[in-house]
């Protein structure tokens, strides 16, 4: 087994919804980003990279490489699994993740949250955990000026003998 750790940070302003694996965040600014912004599943794309030890997301999708403007995060996040698995022969467990956001709370969204990412990772949505938290008005996310999103991955190498 083998544990993989991500982060990611984006300003908030662009005029486009915030997106959090998919769902959009009512009321929330949306992320200024080179794809489509959704900072969790970066940090998640991050996490299953490096668990697998295969680098970082800009390693495979560079933010200059205009293939990737606007690409949605949930397409990168499936192929990440698929390279993990043909990298390794590698399978995710579970997912636990916080996603740092003054206003508004993702609470209201997080079980379709979880949801999305669940299928992309090929798990249960009872495997992944998304938490909300705030930076108590402190710093650049305190001021809403960014939001900041973690992930923690668990994978194994599964057997070529093994279902």
């Amino acid at each position: 087994m083998r544990i993989g750790f991500g982060y990611d940070i984006h300003r908030l302003g662009a005029d486009r919804p915030l997106l959090l694996a998919g769902v959009e965040i009512p009321g929330a600014k949306g992320a200024i980003a080179h794809s489509d912004g959704a900072i969790l599943i970066h940090a998640v794309v991050d996490a299953l990279l490096g668990a697998a030890g295969l680098n970082d997301i800009g390693t495979y999708y560079p933010p200059e490489d205009p293939l990737w403007s606007g690409v949605s995060s949930r397409q990168l996040l499936r192929e990440t699994v698929e390279r993990i698995f043909s990298h390794g022969n590698f399978r995710v467990l579970n997912l636990d993740s916080s996603v740092v956001l003054e206003a508004p709370r993702i609470r209201s969204c997080r079980n379709q949250i979880r949801e999305n990412l669940a299928f992309d990772l090929g798990i249960g949505v009872e495997e992944v955990s998304v938490k909300g938290k705030t930076k108590e008005g402190l710093g650049v996310v305190g001021r809403g000026e960014a939001v900041e999103a973690y992930a923690v991955v668990l994978i194994k190498r599964v057997s070529d003998d093994q279902d």
